[in-house]
């Protein structure tokens, strides 16, 4: 079985690009799941210069986002959007694995 890509929105793309080129040094985001949040898991977005040899890299448009193996397998399939609406401007990563989120969408179950 192959594993669904993981992939950015144009949205998100120029977000991320917007946010990394006004950084003073070279910078990519970092995409990681870990435990915890109200749901079980969490997403944690961080801006890092360094890349391992075992992340997933993902690029568009400007954007480098950077993934480690662990939090591959809680994201296949997954897009990482940004949304921008009343209650304020956010990543969001639409989980195809998430069986169920908490209200804010930053937690997870899978």
């Amino acid at each position: 079985m192959t594993a669904m890509p993981i992939t950015i929105s144009d949205r998100a793309a120029r977000r991320i690009a917007q946010i990394l080129k006004a950084e003073s040094q070279p910078m990519m985001l970092r995409l990681a799941v870990t435990g915890g949040g109200c749901s079980g898991f969490q997403y944690n977005f961080a801006l890092d210069d360094a890349r391992t040899d075992d992340d997933l890299v993902l690029e568009k448009d400007g954007a480098t986002v950077l993934i480690d193996p662990m939090s591959q397998d809680f994201l296949h399939g997954a897009e990482i959007d940004f949304t921008d609406d009343l209650i304020g401007q956010a990543f969001k990563v639409n989980n195809p694995n998430a069986t169920a989120s908490c209200g804010c969408g930053t937690s997870f179950t899978v």
